[in-house]
């Protein structure tokens, strides 16, 4: 069976999307190539790591005193980076489930254009 995310099981595809069947998923999932699929997938983990990024910037805003988060000079551009890659790697670790409802969203889409 073809995995999601790189998760390979005997679930049906719709059950690693939304932890339920979904039969309406399931049945766009049948008119989309793997390769769109994945190419999809991938943006939206970018979306949702975008997102993170976000609030993890807003977390970090106030933070004083020392340290990598500290208010020294040159913090505020490493704070960045790293609150970039915080925010890709928890997107690609599962994130907080907005790629699985956007990845969703856009297959559905993707399929009724398929026709």
């Amino acid at each position: 069976m073809q995995s999601l995310n790189g998760i390979s099981n005997s679930y049906p595809k719709s059950t690693l999307i939304t932890g339920r069947n979904d039969p309406q998923l399931a049945e766009a999932l049948t008119k989309i190539s793997p390769e769109a699929q994945k190419k999809t997938r991938a943006k939206a983990q970018d979306f949702e790591a975008m997102f993170l990024n976000s609030m993890f910037s807003q977390m970090t805003t106030g933070v004083k005193g020392e340290g990598p988060f500290g208010d020294t000079t040159g913090t505020g551009a490493w704070r960045s980076m790293l609150t970039d890659e915080y925010s890709k790697s928890f997107a690609k670790s599962g994130g907080i489930g907005i790629s699985n409802d956007v990845f969703r969203t856009l297959i559905l889409q993707q399929a009724n254009r398929a026709g």
